[in-house]
C-alpha cells in the first residue's frame, strides 16, 4: 500500500499557522507593536487605512536588523527572544514563538525596511504570500518599518469573515491602547486614514491613562500600591460612582504584558462588594509584577492567558490591596460609632493657635433709664451689653421688685388700631352672599345626581410589583409589566425613527457626558437615529457631548445609563443596514427605559400599560422574544378547585 502521509510545503504550513496567530487586522497591529517594543524603541508610529484592511504600518526607532537577520526573521520558529526551553520561564520580552512575521507574510503583501545604527545602509525587502519578491540595499534611518497591505488577499474566505470597518477599527484601537498603557515611557503616535488619533508623549502611568481616555478620567482614579514577596501591585481603580454598565476600561498587566483573567477580575469585584450598583462594572488599570519563573505564558498563541503558581494568594492580596485603597481615600463608606464627624479639624486649621475672643463692654448702659435712652439701646442691635453684669451694678439703687416707674419702658405700647378693625362690616356682606342663589347650581345638580353616579370599578391589580392582573370576559390576563413596557417603547422608538421624529423635553441645564474616543465614534454614527428618538444634541466634541433635550418618557438621571447601555449593546459593531441599526437602537433604549420589576404602579399607570400593550402590532412577545402575558380561563380556575 502506498504511503499517504506527506510533508506540507512551507507556504501552506504558514497559512495554517496564520489562522491561529492572525485573525483580523488587530492581530497584525499587536504583533508588530510588540516587536517594536522588544527592539527597545523610544518612538513608535502606527499608521492604518480602512481599519487595517488596506494597510497596517508600524515605524520604530529601535535597534534594527542586519542583512542576515532581515531575511531570516520571516522563517518559521526564527526568533531572537529565546535560545533554549528554559528561557520560557524567564521571559522579559513580548514575543518568543517566532511565528508572527512568517504568518503575516503568508497572507499579505509585506514590505520591510530596517537599518542598524552602526550600518551605513539598510535593507529593503518585499514579500507577497511567503514569496520573496525583492531584497535591496537602501538608504534608511535607524530602526525598522513594517508595512502590511491587502490582508488575506490569498484567502478570500477569511477576508469575507471580517466585520465592518467600525468593528475592526475598534479592535485595532483596543490593541493599541493595551500596548500604549503597558509602556508609558515610549512615545506612541496613531494615524487612521490620514488623521491623527493619538499622540502620546512619554509620561507617568496616570498621565498615559488620562491621555488615552481623556474626559474626566483623572478625577475618578484611586491609586493602588502594594508590595509583597509574591507580587507587587501598582496602578489605579475607579471610584464607585463612575462605574459603568460595560466592561470597557479594565486592564491587567503582568510584567508589562496585557492579560485577561476572570479569576483576578472576580477579586476586583469582591473588593467593591457592597458599594456598587447591580450590574455596574468599575474601571481598573493594574500592574502586577511577579517573578518570571512563577508564571507560564506559553498557553495560547495570543499570549493573553497566563497560569500562576499560587492563584489563591494572588487573589487575596489583590482584593485586600484594592479594598485598602478604597478605604484609605475615603471612597468606601466607614461605620464608626465612636467617631463624631463634627469634631474633625480641617487640615488648614491644624497648625493654627486659638485666639482669645475680644469683649466690648459699654459701662454707661442702664436698662432702667427713660424711654429715649432705652429705645436708643434697644434699636442698636448690640448684644454685648447684656452679656456682662456691669449694667446692673451701675443702676440707681432701684430693684426689679421695687414697683418703680422705670418698668414702663418694658411695656409694649398698645396699638391704636386693632386687627378686628380690618374686618368691620364684612359680616353683613357674608350673610348676603350666603343667601344668594345661582342658576348654574341647579343645572349642575340636575345633570349629576348623586344617586345616578356609577361607582368606578377597579379593573387592574398589581401583584408583587411585577405582574398586572386584568379581568376579561373569559377569565383574566396576567401581564409582565417590564416586558410589556419594553414592547410598547420598542414600537414607539421604531415608529419615531422610521416614520416621524419624536417630541422631546428640553432640559433647564444641559448635560455634559464624557466618553472615550472609541465610544465617541459610535455616538457620532448613531446621532441621527438618537435625534429621531427624542435626544437633542447641543454640541459634540472629541471627548464629550452636550445634551439639551431628552425623550419624553425618560428622566435626566437615566440619560447616561441609557447611552452606556446602548454603547454596550453595540460593542460588537453597528449593523450596516439601516433597519437593523434602528432595530438594535430601539431594543437597547426600550430595555433601558422600561419600568423595572419591583416598581409600584398606580391604577392609572396599570390601565395605560395594559391598554398600550394590546394596542401594539405584536403584543404577544417582548422585543427579546419572550412572552409578555398569559391568559387564565375561568374553566382553568374551576379545575383547580375541583375535588
Amino acid at each position: 500500500m502506498s504511503s499517504i502521509i506527506q510533508l506540507l510545503p512551507d507556504h501552506v504550513a504558514n497559512q495554517i499557522a496564520a489562522g491561529e496567530v492572525v485573525q483580523r487586522p488587530a492581530s497584525v497591529v499587536k504583533e508588530l507593536l510588540e516587536n517594536a517594543v522588544d527592539a527597545k524603541a523610544t518612538d513608535i508610529k502606527l499608521i492604518i487605512k480602512d481599519a487595517g484592511k488596506s494597510l497596517v504600518q508600524v515605524i520604530d526607532n529601535g535597534s534594527g536588523m542586519s542583512v542576515t537577520d532581515a531575511r531570516l526573521c520571516f522563517e518559521r520558529h526564527a526568533t531572537s527572544k529565546i535560545r533554549q526551553a528554559e528561557d520560557l520561564f524567564s521571559l522579559h520580552t513580548k514575543g518568543f514563538r517566532g511565528e508572527a512575521l512568517a504568518s503575516i507574510a503568508a497572507i499579505a503583501h509585506m514590505e520591510m525596511k530596517t537599518k542598524q545604527d552602526q550600518d551605513e545602509l539598510g535593507t529593503h525587502i518585499i514579500i507577497e504570500g511567503s514569496k520573496f519578491v525583492s531584497q535591496e540595499v537602501a538608504v534608511l534611518p535607524k530602526g525598522t518599518s513594517f508595512a502590511v497591505k491587502n490582508l488575506f488577499f490569498n484567502i478570500p474566505a477569511r477576508r469575507n469573515f471580517l466585520k465592518s470597518d467600525t468593528v475592526e477599527f475598534r479592535h485595532v484601537m483596543d490593541e493599541f491602547q493595551r500596548v500604549a498603557l503597558a509602556h508609558a515611557n515610549i512615545h506612541f503616535t496613531f494615524y487612521h486614514n490620514g488623521s491623527e488619533m493619538y499622540n502620546l508623549p512619554p509620561s507617568s502611568f496616570r498621565q498615559r491613562i488620562v491621555g488615552i481616555f481623556a474626559g474626566k478620567t483623572n478625577e475618578k482614579l484611586v491609586p493602588v500600591n502594594e508590595e509583597t514577596e509574591i507580587v507587587a501591585i501598582k496602578g489605579f481603580v475607579s471610584k464607585p460612582e463612575f462605574a459603568k454598565k460595560s466592561r470597557g476600561e479594565q486592564f491587567f498587566f503582568v510584567n508589562d504584558r496585557f492579560i485577561k483573567s476572570g479569576y483576578l477580575h472576580h477579586a476586583v469585584m469582591a473588593a467593591y462588594e457592597g458599594i456598587l450598583k447591580d450590574g455596574a462594572q468599575p474601571s481598573y488599570f493594574l500592574y502586577l509584577s511577579v517573578p518570571p519563573n512563577t508564571i507560564d505564558i506559553n498557553i495560547h498563541p495570543t499570549k493573553t492567558e497566563i497560569k500562576f503558581d499560587d492563584e489563591q494568594a494572588l487573589y487575596a492580596i489583590l482584593r485586600a490591596s484594592i479594598k485598602h485603597s478604597l478605604g484609605q481615600f475615603n471612597v468606601a463608606p466607614v461605620l464608626d460609632f465612636d467617631r463624631d464627624a463634627n469634631l474633625d479639624t480641617p487640615y488648614h486649621y491644624k497648625d493654627l493657635e486659638g485666639e482669645t475672643p475680644t469683649i466690648q463692654v459699654d459701662g454707661s448702659f442702664n436698662p432702667f433709664t427713660d424711654d429715649k435712652t432705652n429705645k436708643h439701646y434697644s434699636n442698636s442691635g448690640s448684644g454685648s451689653n447684656f452679656s456682662t453684669g456691669s449694667s446692673f451694678s451701675s443702676g440707681s439703687g432701684s430693684s426689679p421688685n421695687s414697683g418703680s416707674n422705670s418698668y414702663s419702658s418694658y411695656k409694649k405700647p398698645e396699638s391704636t388700631a386693632s386687627w378686628e378693625n380690618l374686618y368691620v362690616g364684612l359680616k353683613q356682606d357674608t350673610e348676603e352672599v350666603g343667601m344668594m342663589s345661582f342658576e348654574n347650581e341647579e343645572v349642575t345638580s340636575s345633570l349629576f345626581n348623586d344617586n345616578e353616579i356609577e361607582q368606578t370599578v377597579h379593573k387592574t391589580y398589581q401583584i408583587h410589583k411585577k405582574y398586572i392582573v386584568s379581568p376579561i370576559k373569559s377569565g383574566m390576563v396576567i401581564v409582565d409589566q417590564q416586558r410589556a413596557h419594553q414592547r410598547i417603547l420598542y414600537e414607539q422608538f421604531l415608529h419615531n425613527m422610521t416614520v416621524n421624529q419624536a417630541s422631546s423635553q428640553q432640559l433647564l441645564f444641559p448635560l455634559n457626558l464624557f466618553y472615550s474616543s472609541t465610544d465617541m465614534e459610535i455616538i457620532k454614527e448613531l446621532q441621527l437615529s438618537l435625534v429621531n428618538t427624542g435626544f437633542v444634541f447641543e454640541s459634540t466634541t472629541e471627548d464629550h457631548i452636550v445634551i439639551s433635550g431628552i425623550p419624553v418618557n425618560s428622566t435626566e438621571s437615566e440619560v447616561s445609563l441609557v447611552i452606556e447601555q446602548l454603547l454596550s449593546d453595540l460593542q460588537d459593531g453597528i449593523p450596516e443596514s439601516s433597519f437593523s441599526q434602528n432595530d438594535t437602537i430601539a431594543k437597547s433604549l426600550a430595555k433601558s427605559m422600561a419600568v423595572k420589576t419591583g416598581t409600584y404602579l398606580t391604577e392609572k399607570e396599570q390601565d395605560n400599560l395594559v391598554n398600550g400593550l394590546f394596542a401594539c402590532k405584536d403584543p404577544n412577545i417582548s422585543p427579546f422574544q419572550k412572552p409578555t402575558f398569559i391568559t387564565m380561563r375561568v374553566e382553568d380556575l374551576d379545575k383547580k378547585f375541583a375535588l
